[in-house]
């Protein structure tokens, strides 16, 4: 079940919210409340495949018990330390299982090969990838590591705890929600007006983000990548396609999560600040997945000494910080490489950081190149391999010509309707006003332009057969 469909938005959200409120209503305590949600978020994770539930409640229970213990007075160092290595075991074991076996055993049968030990030396289990396991693993393993350090109180009850893991506005594709940010709302939050019209108004926004906006994005992008050879004018025009497709697909499931969010009183993070108003790589990393880049920098950046220990250190750590984000994307080296790339652009700027040419530009030229520069970095995170990357900036760089059966492709991404739409996109991205703070304040007129925004979106979803989260693969 997806936010973008018709069961959630007419069956499943209709529903939930009704029994929500008749329940909060009726006085029914929050703990109960909490059980709800839990049970209709299993409900919903169970929509994609039921058996993903269990892995879930494995995360739960394992991340519970080693809470309880880590708490538990009078538990030695050497107790607590164990029920922090049982969580991360556990979590990391099978988040590496599920989604990097395949990675690793194609990895082995190639070296075998190199051996002379033949091809195919060992059988490669097809492993299915059980949806948003990257991000409830991180959260609850989150939630040990900040009561190991103190940070965050031990849950008293299973019942609260799965409420946190389960929760279905963020459960797919986040944004990443830490326990110590919503712990005091799990037991005490508000329930009013102003919080739920709010909630509404992201929703449909991020809901016209991601129908209007990224989905016709999309299908250029990915009529680009399919040609054999895309030429100049073909490889940049889809990979800016990209560039909107992505940011809007996972800018819009961040604000109908925080949106849903709000309206069952809870508050979550904000994941991001315009990142293509960047002026250089480091801007953009405070603002692109905010919840992911703080994670990394929180429990394993700083962890691994982060600045504190010397340039050299510092460089390493985040090449490694970033070498592990690109991973935790997907087990490709395409991803690795992006991950790579961005962390040597860090340390690049790093380096550079007083004369480097982006300092020395004004705002406008440095925002273009720094979304240049991200331009060129997507292409690893799109391409299926790496050979379909290079082939793919060799066109950017006009190394590869067009093909004769390209320029139908061109017929279709460069018609009328497409320029059109690709520059309504381009004003969407780059104008100043963001829907956090637009929400903020809303009148009569704005909740014409949310209505009319929300008939469009839904007349436009039942018109569309393209679909898809792009965020739901990690």
């Amino acid at each position: 079940m997806v936010f973008s469909s018709h069961i959630f938005l007419f069956y499943f959200l209709p529903v939930v919210l009704l029994v929500y409120y008749a329940l909060l209503g009726a006085r029914v305590s929050l703990s109960w409340l909490n059980l709800f949600i839990t049970i209709v978020s299993y409900v919903f994770y169970a929509w994609f495949e039921p058996w993903f539930v269990i892995l879930m409640w494995v995360s739960t229970l394992v991340d519970f018990s080693c809470g309880k213990l880590i708490s538990k007075p009078g538990a030695s160092r050497s107790q607590r330390l164990g029920a922090l290595y049982a969580s991360m075991i556990v979590n990391l074991g099978m988040l590496g299982f599920f989604k990097y076996y395949m990675f690793f055993m194609g990895g082995v049968n190639r070296l075998a090969e190199l051996f002379g030990a033949g091809s195919n030396l060992f059988n490669i289990m097809n492993i299915a990838l059980p949806i948003g396991i990257s991000f409830y693993t991180f959260q609850t393993m989150s939630y040990t590591i900040d009561v190991y350090r103190g940070d965050a109180p031990a849950v008293k009850n299973l019942r609260t705890f799965s409420c946190f893991v389960a929760l279905f506005p963020q459960l797919i594709a986040g944004p990443i929600i830490r326990y110590n940010t919503v712990a005091q709302q799990l037991s005490k939050r508000d329930h009013t007006l102003d919080k739920f019209t709010s909630g509404v108004a992201i929703f449909i926004l991020g809901l016209a983000k991601k129908i209007i906006l990224a989905n016709a994005a999309g299908q250029i992008a990915d009529g680009v990548f399919a040609a054999d050879s895309p030429g100049f004018l073909g490889s940049w025009w889809g990979i800016l396609a990209y560039h909107f497709q992505i940011y809007f697909d996972f800018c819009g499931y961040s604000d109908m999560a925080v949106g849903l969010g709000r309206m069952l009183g809870f508050e979550f993070i904000k994941n991001f600040n315009a990142p293509y108003h960047s002026r250089d790589i480091t801007d953009f990393w405070r603002r692109w997945h905010i919840s992911l880049s703080t994670f990394i920098r929180d429990y394993l950046y700083i962890p691994l000494g982060g600045n504190r220990k010397g340039v050299r250190r510092t460089y390493i750590n985040l090449i490694v910080a970033f070498f592990l984000s690109g991973l935790w994307h997907g087990a490709q080296m395409t991803f690795v490489l992006w991950g790579v790339f961005h962390g040597a652009m860090l340390i690049w700027e790093r380096v550079r950081k007083k004369e480097s040419f982006f300092a020395r530009l004004p705002k406008i030229p440095s925002i273009i190149l720094t979304n240049i520069v991200v331009l060129f970095i997507w292409v690893t995170f799109r391409a299926p391999d790496l050979g379909q990357m290079a082939q793919y900036w060799a066109s950017m760089v006009g190394l590869r010509g067009a093909l004769p059966s390209t320029y139908l492709l061109y017929s279709d991404i460069f018609s009328a309707s497409s320029i059109l739409m690709m520059l309504m996109i381009a004003v969407f991205v780059w104008q100043p006003f963001q829907a956090h703070e637009w929400v903020k304040k809303l009148d009569s007129k704005r909740y014409a332009v949310l209505l009319g925004l929300f008939f469009l979106a839904i007349v436009t979803m039942f018109t569309q057969t393209f679909n898809p989260f792009l965020y739901f693969q990690f």
